[in-house]
C-alpha cells in the first residue's frame, strides 16, 4: 500500500464507504493519564476539522443567573435553535472546552448507524458546553451529560468524548435511539492512569465487562465490578430490539454494533489512532493491516482484523510539547506518509484537492488522512495540572504549520486574536490569527519541503518560551490571590497570543520575500544577502529533486 492508495471494490460496499467518507474525516483526541505524563498532568486534546469550522476560542465568563432563568439550547454545527432547558443559579468560566475547574471535555465524531440519528434533545456541542458550565470534575460532567440526554434527548449522531480532570480521563462514546425513544445508549470508560488512549471518528469500546457488574438505580446505569467502566442499561436490549445484534451478550461490543467497521472508519480514522499508539510502544506496528483497511479489503468487508486496544500503556512518559508534536503528525516514516508519493509533488506537499476520494473509470482512490490536515479551523492540548493552573495550549488552522499559544484555564478575556466575530470564513481580518496562519500555511503548501523548515525554525523558538516560561508563572501566581491571579493570567496569556500573532505577520512577509516566483533569496547573517555595491544578490533556483526530474523528463523538450 504506497501512498495514494486504490482500491477496487464490490459496488454495494463501495457506495456506503463513498457515503462515510467525508462525514467520518473530522477530529482528532489523544488522552493521556496523570501517570503517563512527564509532569503528573492529565492530558487531553481536540483538533476542531472541517472546511466550515473558523478559527477561534470560545469564551464564557462564569455567572449567576436569576431563578426560572432558561438556557437556550442551539446547535453547535448548524445554529439551528433546538429548544431551551432551565438554567442553575451560577456557571462556571469556560475557555475552548475547559473550565475553571480545569475540566475538559472534547469529541470526535463517528455517526454510526443513521436509523439512531436523532434531531430532538440537546445536540453533542451543547451537551459539552454545558456540562463545562455545571461541573467541578469529570466525573460530575459525565453524570450530568447522561442525566441531561436521558431527560432532554440527544440531537446528534455518533460521538466519542474524552472527558477529563487533574485526576482521571474518561473515554465516552454515545449514539442516540433515532427518535424511536428518547435518550442515548452509551458506554465510558475510565482509562487508567498509566495509560493513553485515543479516537478519530471511529467508535473504538469492543465488549463489556459484564461479569459481576452492577445496576446503579440512582445513577441510572450500569456499572462494572471495579468502577472502571460505565454503560447505559439497554445499550445491548435496544440493540436487540432493532436488529443491531442477536449474538451472546459477552460477545456485543458497542463499537461493532453501533459504528459497523467500513473502509473509511479505519483508512481514514483508526489509522490516526495507530500512528499515534505506535509513537510509544513498538507492539502497535502490527495492527498496520487492521487500522490501513488492508484485511478489510482483502476478506471483501468481511473482516477488519484484530482491532487495537482501546489504551496501551506507553513505553515512556509523555510530555505537554511531544502531544503537540503527535498533533503535527502526517504519517511521517511509515507507507502512509502524505508527505511523500507523486500526489505530493515535487515539493512534498500534503495538500490534496476534492476530498478524500475521487473515482476514475469506475475506481475509488483515497487520499491519506493524518491527524495534521490543512482544513482544521483550530486545535489544542489541554494540560490540566493538579495543585497549578491549567493550560489551554491553543493553535488556530493545520497543526503541522501552526503554534500551540499558552491561554491559562482561569483567563478573564481572550485575546482579539482570537476572538469570535473578529473575521469569519468569507471575512478576511488582519487581526485574526486564523486568517495570518491560513496566509502562512497556504504559500508554505507551495513549497513545503523547503519552507517549513524556515517555518520549524521560528515555531521551535516561541514554544522553546513558552515551555521555559511555564515554571516562572507557576512560581509568580503561586504568591497571588485569587483576583491578582486571574488577571495575571489573563495578561500573560493574551500577550503571548498577540506577540506570537505578530511574528507570524513577520514570518508571512520573510517567506513570501524568500520564496517569490519560485526562487529561493541567499541569506547571510540573517539577513538577505546583497552584493558588495549593496544590491541584491541573485536567487538560488533551486531544480526540481531528481526524482520528480525523471517522472518529467519525457514530456519535456530535450536534445
Amino acid at each position: 500500500m504506497k501512498h495514494s492508495v486504490h482500491f477496487f471494490v464490490a459496488s454495494a460496499v463501495l457506495g456506503a464507504m463513498l457515503l462515510c467518507a467525508d462525514t467520518l474525516s473530522a477530529c482528532t483526541n489523544f488522552l493521556v493519564g496523570k501517570q503517563a505524563s512527564v509532569d503528573g498532568s492529565v492530558m487531553i486534546t481536540y483538533a476542531m476539522d472541517s472546511y466550515s469550522q473558523y478559527g477561534y476560542l470560545d469564551f464564557s465568563p462564569a455567572a449567576d443567573h436569576p431563578q426560572g432563568s432558561m438556557r437556550a439550547i442551539v446547535d453547535g454545527d448548524t445554529g439551528k435553535p433546538l429548544g431551551e432547558i432551565p438554567q442553575v443559579a451560577h456557571t462556571y468560566s469556560v475557555v475552548g472546552y475547559t473550565n475553571e475547574h480545569q475540566v475538559a471535555v472534547t469529541e470526535t465524531t463517528w455517526g454510526g448507524r443513521e436509523a439512531c440519528w436523532d434531531t430532538v434533545g440537546i445536540d453533542y456541542v451543547s451537551l459539552m458546553q454545558i456540562a463545562l458550565e455545571r461541573s467541578r470534575t469529570a466525573r460530575e460532567a459525565l453524570d450530568m451529560m447522561v442525566a441531561l440526554v436521558a431527560q432532554y434527548g440527544y440531537a446528534s449522531e455518533g460521538e466519542s468524548f474524552s472527558i477529563a480532570d487533574t485526576t482521571e480521563v474518561w473515554l465516552m462514546e454515545m449514539t442516540g435511539k433515532g427518535g424511536k425513544e428518547k435518550g442515548a445508549v452509551w458506554v465510558a470508560t475510565r482509562i487508567p492512569d498509566d495509560c493513553i488512549s485515543a479516537h478519530a471518528n471511529q467508535a473504538r469500546t469492543q465488549q463489556l465487562p459484564l461479569k459481576g457488574s452492577k445496576y446503579d438505580k440512582k445513577k441510572g446505569y450500569c456499572i462494572s465490578k471495579d468502577g472502571t467502566v460505565l454503560w447505559s442499561k439497554d445499550v445491548i436490549s435496544f440493540a436487540r430490539k432493532n436488529g443491531f445484534f442477536a449474538g451472546e451478550d459477552a460477545d456485543f461490543s458497542f463499537a461493532q454494533v453501533y459504528n459497523p467497521y467500513e473502509f473509511s472508519g479505519l483508512y481514514v480514522c483508526e489509522a490516526r489512532v495507530w500512528s499515534f499508539f505506535r509513537k510509544f510502544n513498538a507492539d502497535i506496528e502490527r495492527y498496520f493491516d487492521y487500522a490501513s483497511g488492508k484485511t478489510f479489503f482483502a476478506t471483501n468487508g468481511k473482516d477488519a482484523g484484530e482491532p487495537m486496544p482501546l489504551y496501551i500503556r506507553p513505553n515512556h512518559k509523555v510530555s505537554a510539547q511531544e502531544l503537540k508534536e503527535c498533533m503535527r503528525d502526517q504519517y511521517e516514516g511509515t507507507p502512509l506518509d502524505i508527505t511523500q508519493g507523486p500526489v505530493a509533488g515535487p515539493w512534498h506537499s500534503k495538500l490534496r484537492y476534492g476530498g478524500l476520494t475521487f473515482q476514475l473509470d469506475s475506481v475509488p482512490y483515497w487520499y491519506e488522512r493524518p491527524t495534521a490536515t490543512q482544513q482544521t479551523g483550530s486545535s489544542y492540548v489541554a494540560q490540566l495540572r493538579q495543585g497549578k493552573e491549567g493550560i489551554l495550549w491553543f493553535g488556530v488552522d493545520d497543526a503541522a504549520t501552526s503554534l500551540y499559544v499558552p491561554i491559562y484555564c482561569r483567563v478573564n478575556a481572550i485575546p482579539e486574536c482570537y476572538r469570535l466575530g473578529n473575521g469569519d470564513l468569507y471575512t478576511y481580518s488582519p487581526t485574526a490569527a486564523w486568517w495570518t496562519f491560513n496566509i502562512v500555511a497556504n504559500w508554505v503548501y507551495t513549497k513545503y519541503d523547503r519552507m517549513i523548515v524556515d517555518l520549524k525554525r521560528v515555531r521551535s523558538v516561541w514554544e522553546d518560551k513558552f515551555n521555559s516560561q511555564v515554571a516562572v508563572v507557576d512560581a509568580q501566581v503561586a504568591q497571588m490571590d485569587d483576583a491578582a491571579c486571574r488577571d495575571f493570567l489573563t495578561r500573560y496569556s493574551v500577550a503571548q497570543a498577540e506577540e506570537s500573532h505578530q511574528a507570524w505577520k513577520e514570518l508571512q512577509i520573510y517567506l513570501f520575500t524568500k520564496y517569490l516566483d519560485g526562487v529561493e533569496r541567499k541569506e547571510e547573517n540573517g539577513a538577505f544577502k546583497r552584493n558588495q555595491w549593496g544590491n541584491p544578490d541573485g536567487p538560488n533556483r533551486h531544480a526540481y529533486p531528481e526524482t520528480y526530474l525523471r517522472h518529467i523528463s519525457s514530456v519535456v523538450a530535450h536534445e
